[in-house]
């Protein structure tokens, strides 16, 4: 057993020193400049697909996927969840092709080395999105990383139709590691778009640091058999309520973060918030529900808009 831990931890200790290196080396070639963040995507895949820009939509919800992101098409569940919601709420326009884990928004499966490494060890994709996370949550490199993707959603929602100072609200559904992409990309969003700003993560993994002053609201989607996302919640210490002064903690004191229950999902696996497989006892399985309760919040959001409006008039 010992000459296997030692085996483990020889082969795993180089790799993940050479992850936390190239991780940080994206996020300094963009802060440096020798690198443009890429705006346009593949032949064939739209801006965004559901309502018309034109309409206007009653929003852009833009998907930020969990760790197994690794181009443009990709997602945990094969695109299930995003399918759900344009069929369920044409009125929305969804983007699902934001790179969260790339502050260049260069898709990891389509770089030339990463495909032969896909091949060979694809583990590697995935510590690659999970040393990001972390690089992101770093405080000596999260305000850059927020500013780099903040700046890449904002792109392509204006190359997806959005008009600053439109009024229209910009939905950001996030999915695990996506949560602490989406909570460092509000204050860029709202300099350069002026548009209300409304979170909804799902199994959120994120550090609590970033400041959310500038989101109208953020509902928590989890559950109590959702492991991951208590590990979060417990090593981050900015979660911690000890830590009043963290962005997660004014904005709970705040009022701004409401907690939705969807028991009895599970993180990742077969009973996992975005399964088609598992059931609920009124016959919906795990991914209506999910793909449901996204969709009331946004409609709900834009009530109380429309309300407010009338009041005011």
């Amino acid at each position: 057993m010992n000459a296997f831990l030692l085996w483990v931890v020889g082969g795993l200790g180089p790799v993940l020193l050479a992850e936390a290196l190239l991780a940080r080396y994206e996020v300094l070639a963009y802060g440096a400049g020798w690198r443009t963040p890429t705006t346009e995507l593949p032949a064939g895949v739209p801006y965004a697909r559901g309502a018309a820009p034109d309409g206007p939509p009653a929003a852009y919800l833009v998907y930020l996927d969990g760790i197994g992101k690794r181009r443009v098409r990709d997602s945990r569940d094969g695109g299930e969840l995003v399918k759900a919601l344009l069929a369920k709420a044409p009125e929305l326009r969804v983007l699902g092709q934001v790179q969260p884990y790339s502050p260049l928004a260069d898709p990891l499966a389509d770089r030339p080395v990463w495909a032969w490494l896909r091949r060979r060890a694809g583990l590697l994709l995935f510590l690659h999105n999970v040393m990001q996370i972390f690089v992101a949550a770093d405080h000596r490199y999260r305000p850059l990383y927020n500013r780099a993707v903040g700046s890449q959603i904002a792109t392509q929602l204006r190359l997806a139709g959005y008009r600053p100072d439109s009024g229209v609200p910009v939905v950001l559904l996030s999915y695990s590691g996506g949560a602490q992409v989406a909570t460092g990309a509000v204050g860029e969003l709202h300099a350069r778009l002026r548009s209300p700003l409304l979170l909804i993560t799902l199994g959120g993994f994120h550090n609590g640091a970033n400041d959310l002053a500038r989101a109208e609201h953020l509902h928590r989607l989890t559950s109590a058999s959702d492991r991951i996302e208590r590990v979060g919640a417990w090593i981050f210490p900015q979660r911690w309520r000890l830590f009043r002064g963290s962005g997660w903690n004014r904005a709970l004191r705040a009022g701004k973060i409401t907690v939705h229950r969807l028991d009895p999902a599970t993180h990742v696996g077969p009973l996992s918030y975005i399964s088609p497989k598992a059931r609920l006892p009124d016959g919906r399985s795990h991914l209506d529900r999910t793909a449901d309760t996204v969709i009331a919040l946004v409609r709900a959001r834009r009530g109380a808009s429309a309300a407010a409006d009338d009041r005011s008039s």
